[in-house]
């Protein structure tokens, strides 16, 4: 076959020269690399025919300006990650950006196991409990003063015990008569349920939720026979050791309201002074 005499492009002689194919058509090397090398990235300079061209998403560099962008070491065959249109190394990249452990300040390599509670991070192994030294792993665990206990450490040395069951409070827990309660004991002595986050009252150091202190407790109207329990700061009439709701102290024949108003009583009823004519 016999060789091609002259370049695709410019026309010259290629008898003796060095030259490339592109599609099947000769170029000479200068016209090749004016119309297909790439411009490096680095430096700006074209990538000729006599260097390595090194590329990553459609851009390209020399092989010898394909470098950190922090260290300098060359990245060709070696890890890197992109990072704000930069290039680093493995080591550059998890010393700039990696998280690091709070116990021993060091970097927690990609891919390695970390242990993270609340934006802070540490490598398993430093992951311990402040007192016995053992890691916590998956354990459950509390936080004071920024070390970390296992549950059995903290129980042990900081955890305020319960007045009611006399097991320790770990987690929330109620404060009442200046004595540590868990929720789930601190309910109402009458129909047990819990008063954490309800309204309630107490009577002989005993609480009682709304309902039950005014079902046990409060007076009771004469009429609706309900509790008067004040809420709100609701009055009530008292008349001979009777008590009523200002809405129950009607005239009991015509319903008409007899607060501030005169009446007479008959048996356990009470009249407006008209209705008492026709008795």
């Amino acid at each position: 076959m016999a060789e091609p005499c002259t370049c695709n492009e410019c026309n010259d002689s290629l008898y003796g020269q060095k030259f490339i194919l592109k599609d099947k058509l000769p170029h000479c090397i200068k016209c090749y690399e004016t119309l297909y090398c790439n411009e490096c990235m680095a430096c700006g300079q074209l990538i000729d025919c006599k260097s390595k061209d090194v590329s990553f998403k459609n851009q390209h560099w020399h092989g010898e300006c394909f470098v950190c962008t922090r260290c300098n070491r060359s990245l060709v065959d070696e890890p890197f990650a992109p990072r704000d249109d930069l290039l680093l190394c493995s080591a550059c990249y998890s010393d700039e950006f990696s998280a690091k452990c709070h116990a021993c300040l060091r970097v927690i390599a990609p891919g390695s196991k970390k242990m993270e509670h609340k934006g802070t991070s540490w490598h398993e192994n430093c992951f311990i409990c402040k007192l016995c030294q053992e890691p916590i792993g998956m354990r459950n665990f509390v936080q004071k003063d920024a070390n970390n206990y296992c549950l059995s450490c903290y129980e042990i040395n900081f955890a305020l015990q319960c007045i009611h069951c006399m097991k320790p409070i770990t987690t929330g827990g109620i404060n009442y008569h200046d004595q540590p309660w868990h929720k789930e004991c601190f309910v109402c002595s009458g129909c047990k349920q819990q008063l954490a986050g309800r309204r309630f009252t107490s009577r002989d150091d005993l609480a009682y939720c709304f309902d039950c202190f005014c079902n046990l407790f409060s007076k009771k109207c004469t009429y609706c026979t309900t509790p008067i329990n004040g809420l709100g700061g609701s009055k009530y009439i008292s008349f001979n050791e009777r008590q009523w709701h200002n809405d129950c102290f009607n005239c009991r024949k015509c319903c008409v309201s007899l607060v501030g108003q005169g009446f007479l009583t008959c048996n356990n009823d009470i009249f407006c002074p008209d209705c008492t004519k026709d008795i």
